[in-house]
């Protein structure tokens, strides 16, 4: 096995990801990505949406390096409104499942002020390890 969830035994265990990760192999490392398309275009500034879009420019990114989202063993999101976040749990959790499954790595989210393009309501970015 090349990734090792770290679940210390007494404690409670983390819905939707991991409280840590142990990994070998190459490292593959994913810049922040918004939720735009390919030509740097919003079609949507809907807050569900861009986490979709901005999951699948995660997995196509990691694609290039012949990554998988079972790869990923780490991801950190940055949100405009954490009131936003939790307002769509339930719909984030769906569109995190269609794009990414139930792989679930070590994660932070994190609330911002801003982000560099102002239409983006969040940016996640990654690390994954591809098993030697």
């Amino acid at each position: 096995m090349t990734h090792q969830v770290l679940q210390p035994t007494d404690w409670a265990r983390p819905r939707g990801y991991a409280n840590g990760m142990a990994a070998s192999g190459r490292q593959v490392f994913v810049s922040g990505q918004i939720g735009w398309n390919a030509k740097c275009q919003f079609t949507s500034d809907n807050f569900v949406d861009q986490v979709r879009q901005t999951l699948q420019n995660v997995v196509t990114v990691l694609a290039e390096a012949g990554a998988r989202p079972e790869h990923l063993v780490r991801l950190t999101w940055y949100v405009t409104s954490r009131d936003n976040y939790l307002a769509n749990v339930r719909e984030v959790g769906a569109a995190y499942r269609e794009v990414l499954g139930k792989h679930f790595p070590a994660m932070s989210v994190v609330q911002v002020v801003a982000l560099m393009e102002s239409r983006a309501q969040v940016e996640i970015e990654g690390t994954a390890v591809i098993p030697a």
